[in-house]
């Protein structure tokens, strides 16, 4: 067994075959090609944080992988990065240890930056050039950053909570920060990347015919959209099955609003491509796959044990 340092696994990943091979992963799970575990997680409040265990198996893939990523919300008033973890990578014929990928994070944070990315580029109407991003953390500028350049947008808005972090964020993404309200108005694609357990976004605010990624939404109790907005929305989601449990779209479907066969999962339209009429407000519900894991976790492996061989 090799273990792997963050540094060694950021000079290892080719950022442009990753993210395809992450869009095929959503592919794969909706064609019902992807084993995974159970997800687990725990919740802390004081102060606040998550670990997130997730695990599975692509089909026809080498290796499958085991996830363990913590997020502690205040770990920067205290000096200590956000976020941490690592990845296990196995041998899927013999269930050999090959590597920890000992990424503090990182490759989770990549992955469903990329992630919001590809379903950016799934759902966005043509033309869209100005992009909303709802967060200030890690992920907000990560996602602000990915999605501006698979989608070539020419204006970045930013709004946080906390305005002097959404201002260092609009500084570091070349964009303005702004208030909710005018983000809902001039946005042609928001993304939302807070824990938040009270929603951001309402109904009232998002005007007909938005385009939302939705990617804080990992864990029960979590909440940025309000239900009455995933309510008269169209709803595509990473997993039918967690996305009812803890995503966006579960809110709406436990409240009695929509029905569990109203959804419809990335992959199926990264297969068949939908084009989305002017008017009607589309939703992206991200809760974040273990075949996501499973995906770059083997992508990195393949490469850093190619170079080894070299």
């Amino acid at each position: 067994m090799k273990q792997f340092s963050l540094r060694e696994i950021r000079a290892a990943v080719d950022e442009t075959r990753a993210l395809e091979e992450v869009a095929d992963c959503f592919r794969a799970y909706h064609q019902g090609k992807v084993q995974s575990m159970q997800v687990g997680h725990l919740a802390f409040s004081d102060p606040p944080g998550d670990c997130h265990v997730k695990g599975a198996y692509i089909s026809g893939s080498p290796t499958f992988a085991v996830k363990l990523a913590t997020g502690f919300y205040r770990n920067a008033d205290q000096g200590f990065p956000p976020s941490d973890g690592f990845i296990a990578v196995m041998s899927a014929s013999t269930g050999v240890l090959h590597a920890l990928l000992y990424d503090e994070g990182w490759l989770t944070n990549l992955r469903t930056a990329m992630a919001g990315a590809v379903a950016a580029r799934a759902i966005a109407r043509r033309g869209t050039r100005t992009l909303g991003v709802v967060g200030s953390g890690v992920q907000a500028r990560m996602q602000g950053e990915w999605i501006a350049r698979v989608l070539g947008v020419e204006r970045t808005l930013v709004w946080a909570r906390n305005p002097h972090k959404a201002e260092i964020l609009a500084n570091q993404l070349g964009g303005t920060r702004v208030e909710l309200s005018a983000m809902c108005r001039q946005a042609d694609l928001i993304v939302t990347t807070t824990p938040a357990t009270t929603p951001l976004l309402t109904q009232a605010l998002v005007r007909p015919g938005s385009r939302i990624v939705a990617v804080g939404a990992d864990a029960p109790g979590k909440q940025e959209l309000e239900t009455a907005l995933t309510a008269s929305a169209t709803l595509i989601v990473d997993s039918i099955e967690q996305c009812t449990h803890h995503g966006e779209a579960g809110w709406a479907i436990r409240a009695g609003l929509r029905e569990v066969s109203e959804l419809t999962q990335l992959g199926a339209i990264l297969e068949r491509p939908v084009e989305f009429s002017s008017d009607e407000t589309v939703i992206a519900d991200l809760t974040g796959l273990g075949a996501q894991d499973a995906a770059i976790a083997g992508h990195v492996w393949s490469r850093l044990s190619t170079a080894a061989t070299r």
